[in-house]
């Protein structure tokens, strides 16, 4: 299997953040299964080989999904469920945050502005449709289809054409060099589909998902439950477990009470106020992994007074980063200065975010027309976390005579609105599905993106949209970079959002099972997953 090493400056920055949380955790207990991984990341211990495959894996999680749609995608919820479980892409990244074939073997770039792929032969869908290249042309057809209408097609927009050369080859001919090409199709989005359940399902095909992975699709109860069953015909190694069921559990303490009771083996969204319980449990271990995902306070600049650059930026030098990160969130993660997180391709320590500086903000404010202040609401989702944050900007931003409502909302209502922009400000986070700066910068940036794609605060800014494209289609790494510190740069300087932090991976893990493992897009991966 042909195996394409992901940026060696991704590598690189992966293996230094993740040991430098490995350095910040605490050291396993005494007779646990807890481990600190070859990436130094605390999880659980390698699988015994040995240990009896089967029996129901149950993850008890903060929220439901909204959409079990590759192409409608809006959050990581549900991205985790399907990707690499109901769905598979051309290719993945593995732990090492290289690109292995998936359905594809192999791979090639024959020009700058061609792909070919080698298909997997011998590999069905679970509705028993053979996978080919028919099926890639016609997955790519249906994300690009301005009638289907995606929120995802922008990732796909390089695409001139996808050409059938036989049923195990096809191209991608690109419009223009499009260098993260791979991090797309290794994303959930890149998930392809049966083309008869396209056909049979249209926009339902979220009731019905219809892929080739090791797990099928068996029911979905909206607010309680989706259950995943094992593949028996699936291409590659068996599953190791005959049933996987994603629990919806708002309450934080109910999630660990299910681990600790056995009712479930992984609570996932661990609020880092609930660390030291599951470290000093007899019952659960703590899972703590790398992420590229990052947390944000983003300002509608559609809304006025928010769209007076004056104005976001007061706001900005009214955020002190470092007293969130240590009285919120108890030193797990670190203060963020840009959207791009440290173990991403695009990141760069020379962003400078907005310094915290009070009388600078009361001088903006002023010179904004607003020395008195003024009202405003923030929007955010039921998180504890994320509702402690809020409670802390209220005060930081009445020291600048701000008077800060809070708003909280279920995960879905939330985000349905921010995508149709009724918030002023609003808190919420990133989950990078592809480890590369395009996806951020694209989604949160461009201005194509306003709205359900991801830019909720409605920015646009026509040399950042142009830098954007650019770094798309820079080969060069070091130029890449450099192009994504620009825009970035620009970015923190028009304030549309306020990075700051980011992120880790927690779960808490019944002790006994095995194998449990949070990608860096914030995935729950259960290939190697056995139970006690």
């Amino acid at each position: 299997m042909k195996k394409t090493r992901f940026f060696q400056t991704l590598i690189a920055l992966t293996v230094a953040v993740s040991a430098a949380l490995a350095g910040c955790s605490s050291a396993p207990q005494a007779g646990t299964n807890a481990n600190t991984n070859a990436s130094g990341q605390t999880g659980t211990a390698t699988p015994d080989a040995t240990k009896k495959a089967g029996g129901t894996l149950v993850i008890a999680r903060l929220s439901d999904a909204n959409n079990l749609d590759p192409h409608f995608l809006t959050q990581i919820n549900s991205a985790a469920i399907i990707h690499h479980k109901v769905y598979e892409g051309l290719v993945r990244m593995d732990k090492e945050s290289k690109y292995v074939g998936a359905l594809a073997t192999e791979w090639k770039q024959l020009d700058d502005v061609t792909w070919e792929f080698k298909l997997r032969s011998g590999v069905t869908f679970h509705d028993g449709t053979p996978f080919n290249a028919e099926a890639v042309k016609a997955t790519i057809a249906r994300v690009q289809d301005p009638a289907v209408g995606s929120n995802r097609a922008n990732l796909f927009e390089a695409i001139k054409e996808v050409k059938v050369v036989d049923d195990q080859t096809v191209q991608f001919i690109l419009h223009y060099p499009y260098t993260p090409l791979l991090s797309v199709l290794a994303s959930a989005e890149g998930g392809i589909l049966s083309p008869k359940a396209i056909e049979q399902y249209g926009k339902e095909l979220t009731k019905h998902p219809t892929g080739t992975g090791p797990y099928k699709f068996e029911s979905w109860t909206p607010g309680q439950e989706v259950v995943l069953v094992k593949n028996d015909n699936y291409w590659g190694d068996k599953p190791k477990l005959d049933k996987v069921v994603f629990k919806t559990v708002p309450e934080d303490t109910t999630r660990l009470a299910m681990v600790e009771t056995g009712e479930a083996q992984v609570a996932e969204q661990l609020p880092v106020t609930e660390v030291d319980r599951v470290q000093n449990s007899t019952s659960m271990t703590l899972g703590r992994y790398a992420s590229f995902s990052s947390e944000h306070i983003g300002i509608n600049t559609k809304k006025k007074p928010f769209d007076d650059v004056r104005v976001r930026q007061a706001i900005a030098h009214a955020i002190d980063k470092p007293s969130i990160i240590q009285g919120v969130y108890n030193d797990v993660g670190t203060a963020a200065h840009a959207s791009v997180s440290p173990t991403m391709v695009g990141y760069s320590p020379n962003v400078k975010d907005a310094k915290y500086d009070l009388e600078l903000s009361k001088k903006l404010l002023a010179e904004a027309g607003y020395a008195n202040g003024f009202k405003a609401t923030i929007y955010l989702n039921d998180n504890k976390a994320r509702i402690n944050v809020a409670e802390v900007l209220q005060q930081q931003l009445k020291q600048i005579n701000i008077d800060l409502e809070v708003k909280v909302l279920e995960f879905g209502a939330y985000i349905d609105a921010a995508t149709k922009g009724e918030t002023d400000l609003f808190i919420s986070g990133w989950g990078n599905a592809t480890g590369d700066a395009d996806y951020n910068q694209y989604n949160l940036f461009h201005t194509k993106s306003q709205g359900a794609a991801g830019n909720h605060s409605f920015y646009s800014n026509p040399e950042v949209d142009k830098l954007i494209e650019e770094g798309r289609k820079e080969k060069d790494e070091e130029k890449r970079k450099q192009i994504y510190e620009k825009a970035q740069q620009i970015e923190m300087d028009e304030a549309a959002l306020v990075p700051y932090r980011y992120s880790e991976n927690l779960a808490a893990i019944e002790k006994g099972v095995e194998g449990v493992w949070i990608s860096p897009a914030g995935h729950i991966e259960v290939d190697d997953i056995t139970l006690p």
